[in-house]
Order: structure tokens, then sequence, then C-alpha cells
């Protein structure tokens, strides 16, 4: 099923808005007289095409799934009600968690925000911004799980059974440092319905790097995950009936760190209209993950791309 997409936001509200936006201390401005790129926050935004599964596991990092939305706010607060965006992307990443066999992805992008406050992404899920300032955001959103199949790679997880697509709801928050210094901190905390009926916690920190200009965009930053013993037993642990099913020897997964990884966002806008956005990330398994059974290695990468239109 679908993946691969992050947010998208607007890069320019057409050409006056383009005009405007060079006339007024904006960031572009701001990356003439530094050295560094934030004109990328000011379009930032644009760094994000919604991926289908957002909160499926991945070796992307948790804010690579809405890099950019509080940096926009930042730079650019005078922003229409409404804004969307519709897109299509590809990812290539492994088969599960812990798998070192890949397989790729392709579906559809959504990202659809309402003043500020309501929104529905196919990456950030549907939610609302109930808390927020003007380099700050607290948000609480519906997510949605795919979960693992045993058929996602039938050599390696014969006897291991399903861990159950399921909703999850997720509360966020984000903080800029500043203008002059644009560090974004995001953290994340989740919990599955149904599933693995496990809580995690994302933290995760980026920020927009040199070489950005007016078409070019992109953001870099490192990212850590802990969750409870019913995310880790899920996805990790071997209870005794899979241990017959399968073959695997028992084992008992505890909570904790589960995994840190690194994360490069870019995004290209070929007009005032369209843009493609891809991602990079690696992510090293860590805690008891590392001594599963089920897994095949400690490390796994993505990368995907997509190409998406903001109305």
């Amino acid at each position: 099923m679908p993946l691969a997409i992050r947010t998208a936001h607007t890069r320019t509200r057409r050409t006056n808005a383009t005009a405007s936006r060079r006339s007024r201390a904006s960031p572009i401005a701001f990356l003439a007289t530094r050295r560094a790129p934030l004109a990328v926050a000011t379009c930032a935004l644009a760094a994000l095409a919604p991926r289908a599964e957002a909160q499926t596991p991945s070796p992307l990092g948790e804010w690579q799934y809405s890099a950019g939305i509080p940096l926009e706010k930042l730079f650019e607060p005078n922003r229409p009600d409404l804004e969307a965006q519709i897109g299509v992307g590809a990812a290539f990443q492994p088969r599960y968690d812990g798998s070192n066999r890949y397989h790729t992805m392709v579906g559809p992008s959504i990202d659809i925000r309402y003043k500020d406050i309501l929104f529905g992404s196919t990456g950030e899920g549907f939610g609302v911004n109930v808390l927020q300032g003007q380099n700050w955001r607290v948000s609480v959103a519906a997510a949605y799980d795919l979960g693992r199949r045993g058929q996602d790679d039938p050599t390696r997880l014969h006897g291991m059974g399903n861990i159950n697509p399921a909703p999850e709801m997720k509360i966020a928050g984000e903080y800029v440092i500043s203008k002059d210094f644009p560090l974004v901190f995001r953290a994340a905390f989740t919990r599955s319905f149904g599933g693995s009926n496990g809580w995690t916690a994302d933290l995760g920190a980026y920020m927009p790097l040199p070489g950005s200009n007016e078409t070019f965009y992109w953001f870099a930053g490192p990212s850590v995950t802990f969750a409870d013993s019913n995310y880790m037993q899920s996805w990790f642990g071997v209870t005794p009936q899979q241990s017959a099913a399968s073959g695997y020897r028992q084992y008992n997964a505890s909570a904790g760190l589960k995994s840190a990884g690194f994360g490069i966002t870019m995004v290209y806008f070929i007009n005032d209209h369209w843009f493609v956005s891809a991602d990079g990330a690696i992510k090293r398994l860590l805690g008891s993950a590392t001594n599963s059974p089920v897994i095949r290695t400690k490390t796994g990468g993505v990368c995907d791309v997509s190409i998406n239109y903001q109305f």
C-alpha cells in the first residue's frame, strides 16, 4: 500500500505573491546576508510530501513527515485560509522493521490545511493544532498503522502471524528556536489501538542546510525512538506459540530505546505549482530489538521521491 509522500506546502502565492515576498524582509533576503539557507524556512513546507504509510515503521525520521511546517509559519505567517496539495510518489524501503530485504511501494499524497488549525494529511494524519504560537505548535491527530503481514516476507515471517492494521492517536509538539537560528525540535507520542497496542515516543531535530535557493530547499537532522513493552514485544518478540510455528527461539523484547537515525529531506520547484520531493534516511535498531531472532539487520535505509501539485 502507498507510502512515500510527505505534506506539501506552498512555495508562493502565485506570481504577485512571489514579488511581494521578495520585497519584504523575507528569508530570501536574509539568505543574502547570512550564509544560512533560511529561504528554505519560508517555503520549506514544500518539503513535505505526505506518505500513506506515515505511521508504519520506516527508517524515515518522524520529523520528515512534517518537515518545514513550523518554519513556514514563522517566516510567512500571512497564509491563505485553505491550502491543498496532491501528488504521487514511490519509496524503496525494508519489507519490515529489521528486514534486509527491500521492496518498492507506490501511493498517493494528499495534504489539506485550514487556517493553521485543521489538517488532513497522508503524512501527519487527520488532526487539529490545539495550541500554538508564532514558533511552536501542539497537535492531536488520528493516524493509521498498516501493521506487518506474514506475507510481507513469507520465508522470514513464517509462523509469526500478523500485526494487524490499527488506528492510532498522535500527540505532537514542535518548536523553532528563532529566525536567526531555525533549528526545529519535534516530539511525537503515538498510541496504537489494536495491532501492537503500544506507545512510541519519537524525538527529532532538523534545520535548513546551506545550498538552498528559491527553487531548491533541503533539511537534515537526527531522530531517536522509544517504545513500551507492548510495542517491542509485538514487533520484535517471539511468543511460545510463534516459536513453535516459526522455529525461532522464544524471545521477550523489553521497553526502552528502539532506534536512532538520520534523515535528509529535499524539494525542487519546477514552477509555482509543481514540485518534486525526495527523502533519504538511515536507521539503526537499538535496545532489545537488536537481539530479536526476527530481525536480519540492525541497520536499514529508505529513499523516496514524489511529484506534487499545489493549488
